[in-house]
C-alpha cells in the first residue's frame, strides 16, 4: 500500500460518497471497478483480485449507505412501507449472492459484472422518459423481488440502488424516496452478502496482509473515510434535482461502468 495508492483510493471514496447520496446506491458500482484496476499495484494475485474487490466493496457500502440513509432519513426520503417488505428478502438474497459468487471461476466474475450492469443501464434508459402510476406489489411479492434484487447485488458487489431504484419508481415511489428507501437496503444487503464472502475467504489462499476474509482492510478504511463525509452532498442535490436529471445521470453512469467491466 503506497502513499500513491492510499490517495486514490480516498479519491475513489469521495466520489462514492457523493454517488451514494445523489443515486441511492452503494457505491459498488465505483468500488469494484476501481479496485479491479489498482488491487494488482498492491501485489494482489489477479486470480482473486475480483473476490476481494467484491467483498471490500459490500463492506464499503455499509458505511456509505449507512451515511446516505441517515441524510436521506432526516430528509424524510425514505418509504417504510418498502423498506417493512423489501428487507427480508434483500438480505436472504445479499447471502446468497455471496455463495454464488464463490462458484464462479475468477476470470468469469468481471463480466458477470459487466453484464448485469449493462442491462440495468438499458432498463434505465428506457424508463426515462417513462412515468408510471403503478401502485406497489403485495408484500410478498415485494419480499420475493428482494430477494432477486439481493442475490444480484451481493453478486456484483453493489449495494442494490442500480435494481431497486428502478423498480420502485416504476411502482409509483417516488425518485427521491425510492433513493432513499434503497440507501437503507443497501446497508443490509451488503451485511449479509459480506458475511458469506468472508466465511468463503477464510478458505481462500494467496490474501494480503490485514485480510478479513476476503475483505482487505487498507483499502476498506480509506474508501470509507471519504465517502462517509461526502453522502451529505449527493443526498441535499438529490432533494433539489428533478427526476428525469437524475434518471439521466444514472442511465449514463450504469453504461460507462458496464463498458468498463466488459471491454
Amino acid at each position: 500500500m503506497t502513499f500513491e495508492l492510499l490517495g486514490l483510493l480516498l479519491l475513489v471514496g469521495a466520489f462514492v460518497g457523493v454517488m451514494a447520496g445523489l443515486l441511492g446506491i452503494g457505491g459498488g458500482l465505483i468500488v469494484v471497478p476501481a479496485l479491479v484496476y489498482l488491487l494488482p499495484k498492491a501485489g494482489i494475485s489477479p486470480d482473486i483480485t475480483m473476490h476481494i474487490a467484491l467483498a471490500t466493496s459490500l463492506a464499503s457500502i455499509i458505511v456509505t449507505s449507512g451515511s446516505s440513509a441517515f441524510n436521506h432519513l432526516k430528509l424524510g426520503n425514505v418509504d417504510m412501507y418498502v423498506i417493512k417488505w423489501l428487507m427480508p428478502g434483500v438480505v436472504i438474497g445479499g447471502f446468497i449472492g455471496a455463495n454464488v459468487a464463490e462458484w464462479i471461476p475468477s476470470q468469469y466474475l468481471p463480466r458477470v459484472f459487466g453484464v448485469i450492469v449493462f442491462c440495468l443501464s438499458i432498463q434505465m434508459f428506457r424508463s426515462i422518459k417513462v412515468t408510471s402510476n403503478k401502485s406497489m406489489p403485495s408484500s410478498g411479492i415485494t419480499t420475493v423481488y428482494g430477494t432477486g434484487i439481493g442475490v444480484v447485488s451481493s453478486l456484483a458487489g453493489i449495494g442494490g440502488g442500480s435494481l431497486s431504484v428502478p423498480f420502485l419508481n416504476q411502482h409509483g415511489v417516488e425518485m427521491r424516496k425510492a433513493v432513499g428507501s434503497s440507501s437503507v437496503c443497501g446497508v443490509f444487503i451488503a451485511l449479509s452478502g459480506m458475511a458469506g464472502f468472508i466465511l468463503h475467504g477464510y478458505q481462500a489462499e494467496g490474501l494480503p496482509s490485514y485480510s478479513l476474509g476476503y475483505i482487505y482492510l487498507p483499502a476498506l478504511f480509506a474508501i470509507a473515510a471519504t465517502s462517509m463525509l461526502t453522502t451529505r452532498f449527493g443526498a441535499k442535490w438529490a432533494t433539489s434535482l428533478p427526476t428525469a436529471q437524475l434518471k439521466k445521470i444514472f442511465a449514463v453512469f450504469l453504461m460507462f461502468v458496464a463498458g468498463t467491466m466488459l471491454f
